[in-house]
Parts: structure tokens; sequence; C-alpha cells
């Protein structure tokens, strides 16, 4: 799941603006006027500094590439609509994807080989090879760029925190307490103290989540020998956590049917205490649900299982498989300028981090590095004047973030997994007497036989 990254993240899982793309096919080629027009992707619903800050981008680029026409298009993945804008051709040229949907495009050949560019960027050998491998196919050539990495967080109100008597400085470390802390805020001050997503496939991408920290893992094997495991005890135990803070504490407030989108508008609205999405979060909150920067909080989840780990993943930058050459020669000078020069080149570093600061967007958000922490390290001294994200209020995630062991999501239709699994968390998050074993064995089944399809 990205984040959407969700972002992703990139994720992380976004909307999509269907008005927008509704009857507007991309596949770029050159204008009458002799240049290469692309359309490339703008998440949708950005504030006005966040557009401001993109549009200078844009402009920045089309001045360092006067035969390119860029045009922006308002648009954001979604599980449960991308198939379908997909084979209808309405995607811009340049769009991004989570990392679990990247294999299956590329091996069904429904977005451009651009290996032969991306093999000549200077930072081609530099990836990340955990990260790398989202974007490439069996012979380990890139069709798919991944921009952004990241681990899932604890996100926390700092705000409701200190309403409830709580330290926000000291965040929960165990789930047990955690589960305290969601009744501490849900009794003292009215809000779900803890609240999770349920929907669009997001609901099975959080129980798996918290299945990871408890040492589960929804499938094992490889290739052609994968069997689904999300009738384990690690996910009995997370449905049971959440079993527990839904009807024995009444911590989870009423709202049982949270997508990514919404879940992020009611913690920034300080109606929910915690809950559980991409380390990089942050600027989706501030940036797009005006969450007050002062009320945030972020700590790494808690790791309890033996070979527990976060559950990670990103964004990958694709182009359209309807796109001619010259577009995809111009949409990987993009791809290139917009998304990668500022992880690995310090001018382009200050030049984004500046152009973001000078629009109030947030800079220094903590993210799983695409390329090595070394380098990432590095990036962050580049931009030190321009971080404007509140880091002390970080440094739970921070510190403790790079010794986690992240751990990649199940591989083999992953996005299929995470759809069994949302009525399953719905059904225990709405019925007192749901049998959590019969729903998990009926949901492995259904797993298996869409594993099985591959």
């Amino acid at each position: 799941m990205k984040s959407p990254s969700k972002s992703l993240a990139i994720a992380a899982v976004m909307l999509t603006g269907a008005g927008l793309l509704a009857g507007c096919a991309a596949g770029g080629s050159s204008s009458s006027d002799g240049k290469t027009k692309i359309v490339v992707a703008m998440d949708t619903g950005l504030e006005k500094p966040a557009q401001d800050a993109y549009n200078a981008q844009v402009a920045a680029f089309e001045k360092a590439n006067p035969t390119i026409d860029v045009e922006p298009r308002e648009y954001t993945w979604t599980g449960t609509t991308f198939a379908a804008e997909l084979a209808g051709g309405t995607l811009p040229d340049v769009f991004t994807i989570p990392f679990t949907d990247g294999r299956t495009l590329i091996e069904q050949n429904q977005i451009a080989d651009i290996s032969g560019l991306v093999s000549k960027l200077p930072y081609a050998e530099k990836f990340n090879p955990s990260v790398a491998s989202n974007g490439e196919n069996a012979d380990g050539d890139m069709l798919a760029v991944p921009i952004a990495a990241y681990g899932q967080a604890l996100h926390y109100n700092r705000d409701l925190f200190e309403q409830a008597g709580l330290d926000p400085d000291s965040p929960p470390t165990t789930w047990g307490e955690v589960r305290t802390a969601a009744k501490t805020i849900a009794d003292k001050t009215g809000q779900a103290g803890y609240a999770t997503m349920t929907q669009g496939n997001t609901g099975g991408w959080i129980l798996t989540t918290v299945a990871y920290t408890l040492g589960g893992r929804g499938e094992e094997g490889e290739g052609d020998d994968v069997t689904a495991t999300v009738d384990s005890p690690a996910y009995a135990e997370s449905l049971e956590m959440l079993q527990k803070m839904r009807w024995e504490d009444n911590s989870m407030g009423g709202n049982f049917l949270y997508d990514w989108n919404g879940i992020n508008q009611d913690f920034a609205a300080g109606k929910i205490g915690m809950y559980i999405s991409g380390g990089a979060n942050y600027t989706s909150l501030v940036a797009q649900n005006a969450m007050d920067p002062a009320h945030y909080g972020e700590t790494v989840l808690p790791l309890e299982g033996s070979d527990s780990g976060a559950l990670g993943g990103g964004s990958l930058a694709v182009v359209s498989a309807k796109a001619d050459a010259a577009a995809q020669k111009a949409a990987v000078d993009w791809i290139d300028f917009f998304y990668m020069s500022k992880l690995i080149n310090e001018d382009d570093a200050v030049r984004d981090a500046s152009t973001l600061a000078a629009s109030d967007q947030p800079v220094g958000v903590p993210q799983v590095p695409v390329f090595d922490k070394a380098t990432y390290d590095e990036s962050q001294v580049w931009i030190k004047d321009y971080i404007n994200v509140p880091i002390a209020q970080l440094e739970p995630y921070i510190s403790q973030s790079f010794d986690q062991q992240i751990i990649a999501e199940p591989a083999v239709n992953t996005q299929g997994l995470y759809g069994a699994l949302d009525p399953v968390v719905q059904a225990v998050l709405t019925d007192k007497n749901a049998d959590i074993d019969t729903l998990l064995d009926d949901a492995n089944s259904a797993v298996q036989k869409l594993i099985d399809a591959e």
C-alpha cells in the first residue's frame, strides 16, 4: 500500500479527481509548435500554497527544458478505481503507483518500458536494492522509478494527549500502552483514542501492518509456491486487540468506515488520538488537511513478536504506455527533475527545499531512503536551513525508524489480500460477537484463490 504511502506514500492511497480525468486521455507527443507536451500527475486536493509550489517547479522545469510543455493534472491513486482508469486511458503521461502495483504492471506490459532511459541516469546504480526491486522486471531492468519509500508509523495528536493528561513527549512503546492511552483519551476528551482504516483495501493494509509488528506475515513462500497465512495467530491477536478496544474499552469512536482520506481528515481535525499510516504522512496532514503542526506527534510502531518489523512500501513514478518515444524521454526528464534530483543533488535539494519553504510547505519530513542512509543523512544537511517541520515532535520516530526492520508488503496480489481483509476488520468493529477465527479462515481461503489465480 502507499501511502498512498499510501503518499508513499508513499505512502503511501489517495482519491482520484475523476471529474478532471473524464474524457481526457493522455499520450504525450509533439505539439503544433514543435514542443513535446506531457501531462503529469499533481496530487488531488492540494491547498493553494502547495499548488503554487508545484507550479513553481513546473515553471523551473520548462525554463530548463524549453522544448517540453508540462500540463499538470490532478490525480491520485486509489485501488478501487485505478484499473478502470488504466484500461480507459485516462491517466496522465507520468503518474504514480504504490510499490505493490509495480511488478504486475511491468509483467503485463501496461506501462512504458523506460528502462533504457533510466539506466542512463547518473544515479542508476545507487538505488537502495530493497527499494529498487519494486520497479524492476525479472531481468533487473527498471521500468518504474522509486521516488519515495516509507515504513509505517504511529501518528498521534499531541493536543489530545495533553487534554487527557498524557505526556506527548513519551508516546506508547507497546501495544498495551497504546490501548491504555486510547482509553484514557476517549474517557477524558470524548474523542476516539485510536482509529483504523477499514475500506478501499486500507483495512487489510493496516491489519497486516499490526500483524507484522507481532511477527506475522500475510503470505509465505515465493515463485509458484506461495501460501496465504492471514489465518495466523498474529492476525488473530491484531483483531482481538481491536475487538477489546472497540467493545470493552469503547475507545475507537463511532466511525468504522474510514479510508485513507477520511481518517486523515478526522485526525487533522482533532477527532482521533492515534492511528497508523506511512511515516511521511505529515505532509498530507498539513498540506492537504490543514492540521496544526503543533498538535502533531509521530513515533515508531511497537514491535513485539519474533521477527517483527514495520510494514514498508512506497511510490513509483511510471510512464503511460500510450506515450510516444519523445514523450517517454520528456517524461523521464520530468521524473528526474521533479522527483529524483532533490534526493541526490545538493543544488537541486536546496532548490526544492527553498521552493517548498517559500510556499509554507513541509520540508524535512523523515522517509525511508530511496538511496542509502548516508545519502539521506547528507541531504538533510544540505537542506537544514529550510527544514520547517517540528523535528522535536518527530524525534520519537526519527531516532528509531532506521533501527526497525522494514518488511515488504505481501508480494502476490497484494491489493486482493488487503481487500479480502477489509470486511473482516469491519465485522470485528461492528459485530460484538464476530468470530475472529472463522472470519480469518474464510479470508485465508479467498486470498489463496487470488494467489493461485496469479
